[in-house]
This record gives C-alpha cells, sequence and structure tokens, in this order.
C-alpha cells in the first residue's frame, strides 16, 4: 500500500511501497549482473555483449541458416540502424558475412563465419565462468532454482501483456 507523509512546504508525498523496492532490487541485481558479464566479454574475448547476442542469434539451436538483418534487429529490439553497424563491425571482424537475399536486395541475410563459430565457442566458455562466479556463486542451488521459476513466470505473463499493446 502506498502511503503519504507531510513533505516541504505542506505537501504531501508519496512514499513508495515495499513492491517499488523490490522491483528495484531485481533490476539494480539484473543491471549490474550484465555489466559484469559485459566486462568479461570485453575483457577477455574482445567482443562487446551485443555482439554476443548477435552470435548467439546466429547460431540457433537447429542450425536454422542465416537471420534477415531485420529479424535481428527486432529479436534484439534494436533499431535497422543500430543492427546495421554491429553487423558492419562483425562483418570487418570476419566473424559474419552478409548479402542480398536471393529475390529480394532491399533484404540482407547474415550468417556466421568459422571464426564467428569459434568466437562463440570462446565467449560461452568465458560467459558460462562469469555466471557461475556471479549469477550461481553466491546462491544456494533452491534459491536459484525458485528465483529462475519466479523470473519464468513474469516472462510469460509480461509477454502476454505485451502482446495485447499494439
Amino acid at each position: 500500500m502506498t502511503e503519504t507523509e507531510p513533505g516541504e512546504h505542506g505537501t504531501d508525498r508519496v512514499v513508495p511501497d515495499d513492491l517499488v523496492h523490490e522491483f528495484g532490487a531485481l533490476l539494480g541485481a539484473a543491471s549490474v549482473l550484465e555489466r559484469i558479464a559485459g566486462r568479461e566479454l570485453e575483457r577477455r574475448c574482445g567482443i562487446r555483449h551485443a555482439v554476443f547476442e548477435v552470435l548467439l542469434r546466429l547460431s540457433g539451436a537447429a542450425g536454422d541458416g542465416p537471420h534477415t538483418m531485420g529479424d535481428l534487429a527486432g529479436e534484439l529490439i534494436l533499431t535497422s540502424g543500430g543492427m546495421t553497424r554491429i553487423i558492419d563491425r562483425m562483418v570487418e571482424a570476419g566473424l559474419v558475412s552478409r548479402e542480398p537475399a536471393p529475390g529480394d536486395r532491399r533484404r540482407q541475410l547474415v550468417e556466421l563465419t568459422d571464426a564467428g563459430r569459434a568466437k562463440l565457442d570462446e565467449a560461452l566458455r568465458v560467459h558460462a565462468e562469469t555466471l557461475r562466479e556471479h549469477f550461481a556463486g553466491p546462491l544456494t542451488d533452491d534459491q536459484r532454482h525458485v528465483l529462475v521459476d519466479a523470473l519464468r513466470t513474469l516472462r510469460t505473463t509480461a509477454r502476454k501483456e505485451l502482446g495485447t499493446l499494439h
């Protein structure tokens, strides 16, 4: 329940309830953990976290081949310009190749190169080590399982809500 208490000059100020602080704790922990993970990827692999995310998407669990630039931008919630800049750098580094889509030269297909696969393997090892130390390390197995189950529930319900916002 949100309460009010007297503020300066006789105005009431809203005192946030515990949910605001709890949500802040969630966002704060996620932000710090993401920064640690990004720092380690840059320091140990020479890639930014966004590049790692692109490599992951392109690797696809089913090895489903190339992705369009638009699909990648949508999955990673980036503008087309932001996606283009990342892919340009990845092409320069030899991590991906990019070609016009057959039958539609406006669409660009992006695919991992052998160097990109090798970089992803390296980055996955580093990322797993970082997560073991900074995400799993401070928690018991039971705490981590409860947390992950709760986060999955939140993600599912939030996605349902976002599906109704058009």
